[in-house]
């Protein structure tokens, strides 16, 4: 029997409690929209919260210089770069919280320490490109069949 390899996507409801929680639309046109116009710097106060981490932690992990962090949070939304690392974060972060099914403490330690699957580097430290997302979905996919990596 072959485990199917492909793409991890978690599975997102309309209603998704996560979802909900750090304002960002689970999907479809809705969630195109909000990360063209733009997410609300709330977005990432609540998932500075969820995650349990320092302001300027977060920031560094998304490559966001302090000095621009300050020129978002007076703007009151960050531009659709930035947006769109911000929803890369928060997808990581669910799939790790569904990985370690639902321990938010257990989930951020995982990300932030280093993972051989990923070649000894921290998932953290692999969000600042689609690319290096894609990885750590990828593994946590393959964590949650049972292939190691």
């Amino acid at each position: 029997m072959s485990v199917d390899l492909g793409e991890y996507r978690a599975p997102r409801e309309a209603g998704s409690g996560f979802w909900k929680t750090v304002g960002i639309p689970a999907r479809g046109a809705r969630l195109h929209e909000a990360l063209r116009e733009g997410v609300s710097y709330v977005v990432y106060k609540q998932l500075v919260s969820v995650a349990g981490l320092e302001h300027q932690e977060l920031a560094r992990y998304l490559v966001i210089p302090p000095a621009t962090l300050r020129r978002r949070a007076k703007a009151g939304k960050f531009k659709v770069e930035e947006s769109d690392r911000l929803y890369r974060f928060a997808e990581v972060l669910k799939a790790a919280i569904d990985l370690f099914e639902g321990d938010r403490e257990r989930a951020v330690h995982w990300l932030s320490n280093p993972v051989r699957g990923l070649g000894d580097r921290r998932p953290v430290d692999m969000l600042a490109t689609s690319a290096e997302v894609e990885a750590v979905l990828d593994l946590i996919g393959r964590l949650e069949h049972g292939v190691f990596a």
